[in-house]
């Protein structure tokens, strides 16, 4: 069977699971840059039980394997009462361990900008939580950004494991493809040029332009 053959019959699956894949996608970057903001503001924080919690929460996401993560939300969870979906368990997963890395981009982004701005907002008298937002994040974002890229194409790559929880993505609908017509090198081939595509075509030009967009606002700014 010719490639271009494989593809009319089996394009639609592929379609498919590529949806699938860009849903888990966007769903698990935003749990991910939410619990990255929110676990790298609580590490700065003075208050010992916040820092705490997100120390906790970073060591045990960065330590551990996110297939084992994956396997404690959707099997184990459900033990102690919490039960997930399998595609809102696969995203969640995915996000929580993400934003575990992205927690301390978060971090060092803060504590990268220079001292100077720190001391300009607080003589301007602003409250602590408007000096965060309006002066330090702003200027900090741009510094977490490009890290920010290569995480996103981690988390990208990272969905592919969502397969193993029947999850019917991309890599789930290349296994069955590739168990029914035993084309290993079509099928697995087509799922690396879409992740490729998706990744290196499609996300890190998105991250790019944003990154330039920024840094033309700010200097305006």
């Amino acid at each position: 069977m010719s490639y271009g053959s494989f593809l009319a019959e089996q394009g639609s699956r592929f379609v498919d699971g590529t949806l699938i894949t860009v849903g888990q996608f966007f769903l698990a970057a935003i749990v991910a840059i939410a619990l990255a903001l929110l676990a790298g503001l609580m590490k700065l924080s003075r208050n010992w039980l916040l820092k705490g919690v997100a120390v906790v929460y970073i060591e045990i996401f960065r330590g551990t394997s996110l297939l084992v993560q994956l396997y404690w939300i959707f099997f184990v969870l459900p033990l102690f009462g919490l039960t997930l979906e399998k595609f809102t368990a696969g995203f969640v997963a995915v996000g929580m361990n993400l934003g575990a890395y992205g927690a301390e981009l978060v971090r060092g982004g803060i504590q990268s900008v220079p001292k100077g701005q720190w001391e300009a907002a607080y003589a301007l008298s602003m409250s602590p939580a408007k000096r965060m937002w309006r002066i330090i994040l702003p200027q900090a974002l741009i510094n977490m950004l490009p890290p920010w890229g290569n995480l996103l194409i981690e988390l990208l790559k990272g969905t592919a494991l969502v397969s193993l929880i029947s999850v019917t993505d991309l890599m789930f609908q290349a296994k069955q493809i590739n168990g029914t017509t035993f084309l290993s090198a079509q099928a697995f081939g087509t799922a690396l040029i879409i992740y490729y595509v998706l990744a290196r075509l499609l996300l890190t030009p998105a991250v790019r332009t944003l990154e330039r967009r920024l840094r033309s606002k700010l200097e305006r700014a």
